[in-house]
């Protein structure tokens, strides 16, 4: 004979219900999923799924938090990146005005040679220029450039007020020439 006292059926996918009190109690307490689940012994989804049937909800400041953080990171690194592809490329440009010894093999009996220039020989600055441009192209991808706004502005500012020096100038030297005479 059935219980007259009849649960409606588990839904799929989630906790047998004589654990479900467990997860009430360590969601109270503040838990997370990940940490539910791995106290649990058993796998975030169905703890998610469980935690979504009972109407339980997981706080997600503290995940947020930690990715601004993390993204904030990132962007520290690629920075330090690109400061370091910036000083490839400036060393690179400077071995072109350096003292540079080139090598060679070959002849006949496949001999060594190397003979040292007072600057680097053409072919060496097509390639010491093309490591500093693909330094310098990395670099900007990692960390662009950052958008002057108001640029327009602060340079008719800067002309407007060269413009009143220089007349303030030519009436100075005006007036001294004047009273001069």
């Amino acid at each position: 004979m059935p219980d007259d006292k009849q649960e409606a059926p588990k839904p799929r996918g989630t906790m047998a219900r004589d654990r479900w009190d467990q997860l009430r109690e360590l969601h109270a307490e503040g838990k997370g999923r990940n940490v539910i689940a791995r106290e649990m012994g058993i796998a975030t989804g169905c703890v998610s799924r469980t935690a979504e049937h009972l109407g339980l909800t997981f706080d997600r400041t503290a995940i947020q938090a930690a990715t601004v953080a993390r993204v904030a990171d990132l962007a520290e690194r690629r920075s330090l990146l690109a400061e370091k592809l910036t000083d490839i490329a400036e060393e690179s440009l400077e071995k072109i005005h350096e003292p540079t010894t080139v090598y060679a093999f070959g002849g006949k009996e496949n001999s060594f040679n190397s003979e040292t220039f007072p600057e680097a020989p053409h072919a060496e600055r097509r390639i010491l220029i093309m490591a500093a441009g693909a330094a310098i192209d990395r670099s900007l991808k990692l960390a662009p450039p950052e958008q002057a706004t108001g640029g327009a502005d602060e340079a008719k500012s800067m002309l407007g007020k060269l413009a009143q020096g220089i007349s303030a100038i030519v009436n100075d030297d005006t007036g001294s020439s004047e009273s001069a005479t």
